[in-house]
């Protein structure tokens, strides 16, 4: 946060120092291999000179140029005719554009350059604030389902604060809220300090928190323990992000009864109709009760993320239990192709030189094959459930000819980042015409 650009030796244009920044608008420049770096001496050498902390460089994020010393920059306006333009590109497209946002600042933003609602509110970023990730860690670091209940009680009332001012800053607009889904283990200390704060904190010996840290390592942690399947082992995670988003709805709805609030409630790496019943059921059973409690007449969806091939594969069975589909196709490209996405910057360049690939997959939409798995999964999902909404919410929903091909395949909405609204309307304009 506290980063004026930020430059990485490592990864690609969507690993995920280059989203969470085109999230924030701060400009990043991601996967600069030419770079020797000398982390202990806080120095690196680029193009034959050796530049120290302290010394001042030029990033720009959208050629990838790093440039020495400093270059006197003006801020972007946006003057009357850019909303002439957006007038005209909102009149003749089809397709809704939403933003991923995380925070109300976000959702404000993005409501300024045209987003008309969030197709992605990850809630995990919501407990990354020091306040909260001791509460967290704390669940964690529980042996028993009531310590960790205890420490989730902590956390709710924050998170129904978070949800609520989401609410309002879309006043009316559609919202989804996508669970919990990274591995624990990004939640971690990694601090000797802090690590010694959460043994005092739980009252157990640094050792058997060290223990539990290591327990959560994993080989491929993007295919490891999280999304639904930490719902599947852990229900009083969903039915605390249930409770925090049904209160948050009821108490802004009671606050302006003229709104349309209707939260949408998404389910991340489903890939078997079972874990997304088994979650659908608790989320619906909480979400029942607290409607009943509160005598209030809201109404709620329940869908998931196509990001899994097996999802889209039986998306007929899967459509029996989603309200919704969101292709999730950053996870979507990397399990369709067997690439990560944050170490393919390594060999990609290799497959540009021999004309294997012609771009990132990961920024331009692989209409072939994780194409053809999308078009599946509409076809099959709405042959169950013929009225269901279809939208994505990858990076691939800021990028113009996946835009366009969203267009093709009939999607409700594209969703991205909150700088990338105007360019996803005016592509969506563009494919209408066409």
């Amino acid at each position: 946060k506290a980063s004026q650009g930020i430059l990485t030796v490592r990864g690609g244009m969507t690993s995920h120092a280059a989203v969470v920044a085109r999230g924030m608008g701060t400009c990043c420049v991601s996967g600069c291999g030419d770079i020797k770096m000398d982390e202990e001496n806080k120095k690196f050498e680029l193009a034959g000179k050796t530049f120290k902390e302290g010394d001042f460089i030029s990033i720009d994020g959208s050629t990838g140029n790093i440039y020495d010393g400093i270059i006197p920059t003006v801020d972007a306006t946006i003057a009357g005719e850019f909303g002439r333009i957006m007038g005209w590109a909102d009149k003749y497209r089809v397709l809704k554009v939403r933003t991923n946002a995380d925070t109300p600042t976000d959702a404000k933003k993005a409501r300024e350059l045209g987003a008309e609602g969030i197709g992605l509110c990850r809630t995990e970023h919501m407990f990354f604030e020091p306040s909260r990730i001791a509460a967290f860690r704390e669940m964690i670091c529980s042996d028993t389902v009531e310590e960790r209940e205890a420490a989730l009680a902590k956390i709710e009332p924050m998170q129904q604060a978070d949800f609520e001012a989401l609410y309002e800053a879309l006043e009316g607009h559609p919202v989804t809220i996508r669970f919990l889904d990274p591995p624990l283990h990004e939640f971690v200390p990694t601090d000797e300090a802090d690590i010694k704060a959460l043994a005092d904190a739980q009252g157990k010996p640094v050792e058997t928190i060290k223990a539990i840290i290591a327990s959560l390592h994993e080989f491929n942690p993007m295919m490891g323990h999280r999304g639904c399947r930490l719902a599947v082992t852990y229900p009083e995670i969903a039915k605390m992000q249930t409770r925090a988003v049904i209160k948050a709805a009821i108490n802004v709805k009671k606050a302006h009864p003229d709104w349309t609030i209707v939260p949408e409630i998404m389910i991340p790496l489903v890939g078997e109709v079972k874990e997304l019943k088994f979650v659908k059921d608790i989320v619906v059973a909480v979400a029942d009760e607290e409607i009943a409690k509160a005598g209030a007449d809201l109404k709620y969806e329940v869908g998931t993320m196509i990001e899994i091939p097996r999802a889209a594969l039986t998306a007929d069975e899967i459509a029996k239990e989603a309200e919704f589909f969101c292709f999730g196709t950053n996870d979507l490209t990397q399990m369709t192709y067997g690439f990560s996405r944050d170490d393919a910057g390594k060999f990609l360049n290799a497959y540009y030189d021999a004309k294997i690939f012609e771009n990132d997959p990961f920024a331009k939409l692989d209409q072939v094959g994780v194409g053809k798995l999308m078009e599946m999964a509409i076809k099959l999902g709405k042959q169950t459930r013929p009225d269901m909404h279809v939208g994505i919410c990858g990076e691939h929903g800021g990028d113009p000819t996946s835009v366009e091909f969203c267009h093709k395949l009939g999607l409700t909405y594209v969703s991205c980042s909150p700088f990338r609204v105007p360019i996803a309307r005016l592509a969506a304009a563009q494919a209408a015409l066409r």
